[in-house]
Parts: structure tokens; C-alpha cells; sequence
């Protein structure tokens, strides 16, 4: 029976830097490690399988059929080891699933929270263009008011 290492995620293919591409070639290596076991413990129960059935002969010597029935209980012995270490390999893919989708979740969240503090920031930067732009404007329309005000003041005095 094929005893694997801990239990990774789906393909994740092997590119980049820092801990993302550690993070993908861990999960590559635990992908190609579940394949192993799954493969081993198949092979397993079918050999044992087909060695129950060449067994379960009925034969006439009462010794042989002993020697028989106790190799039958080996065999049989044997498949269940191997179905339940892929029923243990299960379970183990069905935590991974559920622990890896709140890792998913959890990266994406923080993907997203870093993209809006972005965004605020580039609103803020250009609130405050704006605000700079209108407070030029505006003083630039009352030094205009201003002026044309005297002017006026200028050509109603005789």
C-alpha cells in the first residue's frame, strides 16, 4: 500500500517567483504524489482482486483448501487496506479542496483590497488635481472680475 506525503491542490502550472512559484511547484509535487497513491492502491486491489479469484477454486485435498481459504482472507485483507487508504485519500482531497477554495478566497480578497487602495489613491491624486485646477480658475475669474469691475467703475465717472 502507498503511504503519499500531505495532500496538495489541482495543476498549477510552474512560473514566476517568489512564494507563488513555490506555492505551484509544492502543489505540482503533491498533485504527482496523490497520482501515485491513487495508481498504486488501484493496482493494488485489482492484483489482489484477480488473486482471490484464481484462488477461490474448489479443490479436494481438505489441506489445500485451508491453504486456499487462508490465501483468500490475505487477498481480500489486502483490498481493504487498499480501499480504505484511497477512501483516506478522499477525504484528504475533499479537506484540501475546501482549506485551498478559503486560501482562494482569502488571495482574492486581498487582490481586490489592494486593487481599491490603488483606485483610492488615483482618486485622491486626482481630487486633488481638480481642486488645485479649480482653485486656479476661480482665482484667475476674480482677478478677470476684479479688473473689469474698476474698469467699469472707471467709465461711469465723467
Amino acid at each position: 500500500m502507498n503511504k503519499g506525503g500531505p495532500v496538495g491542490g489541482g495543476g498549477l502550472g510552474v512560473g514566476g517567483s517568489g512564494p507563488t512559484a513555490a506555492a505551484a511547484a509544492a502543489a505540482a509535487q503533491k498533485q504527482k504524489t496523490l497520482l501515485q497513491r491513487v495508481e498504486g492502491d488501484i493496482a493494488n486491489i485489482v492484483d489482489n482482486f484477480s488473486h482471490l479469484v484464481n484462488v477461490a477454486r474448489v479443490n479436494d485435498p481438505p489441506v489445500r483448501n485451508s491453504q486456499e481459504s487462508f490465501m483468500m482472507e490475505m487477498r481480500a485483507a489486502r483490498m481493504v487496506q487498499a480501499a480504505d487508504s484511497l477512501l483516506k485519500l478522499v477525504s484528504e482531497l475533499k479537506q484540501t479542496a475546501i482549506f485551498s477554495g478559503f486560501a482562494s478566497l482569502n488571495d482574492h480578497v486581498e487582490q481586490r483590497r489592494v486593487e481599491f487602495s490603488e483606485l483610492g489613491e488615483k482618486t485622491d491624486r486626482l481630487l486633488s488635481r481638480i481642486g488645485e485646477e479649480a482653485a486656479a480658475s476661480l482665482k484667475e475669474l476674480e482677478t478677470h472680475y476684479s479688473s473689469s469691475a474698476q474698469k467699469n467703475l472707471q467709465n461711469l465717472k465723467p
